[in-house]
């Protein structure tokens, strides 16, 4: 739903890319808009499983192999975090989408209290939630979590500065607890009912993402 409405009518048979697509989930979800659905994906057993849902190419997000001003929306869902140079990988999303196209991003806020990607200590890689990682400077948190960054507002802006684009939206959003739900849907409902409402307050700065929706301007 947030994706719909940050697409308003590009979704309507228009050109779209994911970035990172993985498997495949979003691609099959945006078929039912468009049949010009287009997904990029770097591991290559992800991208056989994927290109069953639609046009994927096996590439780096930093080195898109499409044409300039090609798409109307360009999706990446928790992707920019993992690539070796975010700034690029942004860049090339920017690059590739029409003027006038949308780039709707995801991507872990630093604020949230649980570093989700796991972490490193003493060179043994530890599973899980981790709390409280990112709120530590950055050299000790880099070190712990190299594999993964986490993203401040300002953090954001450096990525789109000198980019042509403006900012549509952007907030911070709470995890929709679907394993709980399926495990324990009763407690699971109340729980992803209580963390949309936390969407609504002050307390979003502590969400696990952000949501973000930039427009590319004529240049």
């Amino acid at each position: 739903a947030m994706i719909r409405a940050a697409a308003e009518d590009r979704l309507a048979e228009g050109a779209i890319l994911d970035v990172g697509c993985g498997v495949g989930a979003y691609l099959s979800a945006l078929r039912v808009h468009s049949p010009h659905v287009f997904g990029v994906e770097i591991e290559g057993e992800y991208a056989r499983e994927a290109a069953t849902r639609g046009h994927v190419v096996q590439a780096l997000g930093e080195r898109l192999p499409f044409a300039e001003n090609c798409f109307d929306l360009v999706l990446s869902h928790e992707v920019i975090e993992h690539v070796s140079d975010d700034r690029a990988c942004v860049a090339e999303m920017v690059r590739v989408l029409k003027p006038g196209g949308r780039l709707v991003l995801f991507c872990p806020n630093r604020w949230y209290p649980f570093e989700t990607h796991g972490h490193y200590w003493r060179g043994v890689y530890h599973f899980g939630n981790t709390p409280l990682i990112n709120y530590l400077p950055d050299p000790l948190r880099n070190r712990l979590v190299p594999h993964a960054r986490a993203y401040t507002v300002a953090g954001l802006r450096r990525l789109l500065q000198g980019l042509p684009v403006h900012v549509v939206a952007h907030t911070r959003i709470y995890p929709g607890y679907d394993n709980l739900v399926r495990r324990w849907p009763a407690l699971g409902r109340v729980v992803r009912w209580l963390s949309y409402r936390l969407e609504r307050t002050p307390l979003r700065l502590l969400g696990l993402s952000h949501f973000l929706v930039v427009e590319k301007t004529a240049r």
